[in-house]
């Protein structure tokens, strides 16, 4: 079986690694924009060939993981070029915009419309590792366009990592992804950016974080390369999202001034409660990921 990576950095190159341990017989091609990232994942064996145009007719499966704007346009050039046996699917964290752009496309039923659910704060081919997608959710879109024989080769190659395998529309994920994802995401590097203009003084930062800030502002470590194409792409969904914090902010911000303590304290109480859906997520499930496409 040969398969292609588009994109080695953690995604893509634990995709590849998870093919590697998880199927026989089983070729690896890799391309990445970053030559030194295509030069790494051969050396670390991630991948054992550069992919080249010719060879995109030869692959069996396809794994695009690829900025969401690179990959909504990348898409359908494959679409054209593939065999007419081939799986083809993504990994981006918005769906609407890539499923839209295949929608009319000879060969839709060639395309999965996928999620992994999982991330670290490193980037990278030497990031990459196969057991990255171990007890993580894989979000898949719009199955019913995906050829059965296809989809049942995609279901069993996430079910042998261990994902658990979750479907929605596309629409309902950029809709949640906003709330569980884009917006910590834009909380971190706000915060990131208030600190750093307050606190001339980087050392000083430095000696009093602890651990809370430093796993709040992790995420500001994110590629903005990744992730400005996935702010435009889910644009409303984010700002609605964003509408409804900055006015619980502005509340908590009031009760503050009024000194209303027990107000407060009652709203902290409630929130409190979010943990029993936290103990619900398995163990070393990641709810949110710094490095995602």
């Amino acid at each position: 079986m040969n398969i292609a990576v588009i994109g080695l950095g953690l995604i893509g190159g634990s995709f590849a690694l998870a093919a590697k341990k998880h199927l026989t017989e089983v070729e690896l091609f890799g391309g990445d924009k970053n030559p030194n990232h295509l030069k790494e994942a051969i050396e670390k064996q991630i991948i054992d060939h550069e992919l080249l145009s010719e060879h995109i007719p030869q692959m069996d499966v396809i794994i695009m993981a690829i900025p969401v704007d690179v990959a909504a346009k990348l898409v359908l050039e494959l679409l054209d070029q593939i065999n007419d046996n081939a799986l083809l699917f993504d990994a981006g964290s918005t769906k609407s915009s890539i499923c839209n752009a295949v929608a009319l496309h000879p060969k839709r039923n060639q395309f999965l419309g996928t999620h992994p659910i999982a991330g670290t704060e490193f980037s990278g081919p030497s990031a990459a590792f196969p057991d990255l997608y171990v007890n993580q959710t894989q979000i898949l879109c719009e199955t019913q366009k995906t050829r059965p024989d296809l989809l049942e080769w995609a279901m069993q190659f996430f079910r042998s990592m261990d994902m658990q395998i979750q479907e929605m529309d596309p629409l309902s994920h950029d809709q949640h992804i906003a709330y569980v994802s884009h917006i910590s995401h834009i909380s971190s590097f706000m915060l990131g950016k208030t600190v750093m203009e307050k606190e001339e003084d980087e050392r000083t930062i430095f000696d009093m974080a602890g651990s809370g800030f430093a796993s709040t502002v992790r995420l500001a470590k994110s590629s903005p390369q990744m992730w400005t194409p996935i702010f435009k792409q889910n644009n409303e969904n984010i700002l609605e999202v964003l509408g409804e914090y900055i006015a619980n902010l502005e509340q908590f911000k009031s009760l503050l001034e009024s000194k209303n303590w027990a107000a407060l304290f009652r709203q902290m109480e409630e929130i409190n409660s979010i943990k029993t859906i936290l103990e619900g997520i398995p163990e070393g499930k990641n709810i949110n990921k710094t490095n995602t496409i």
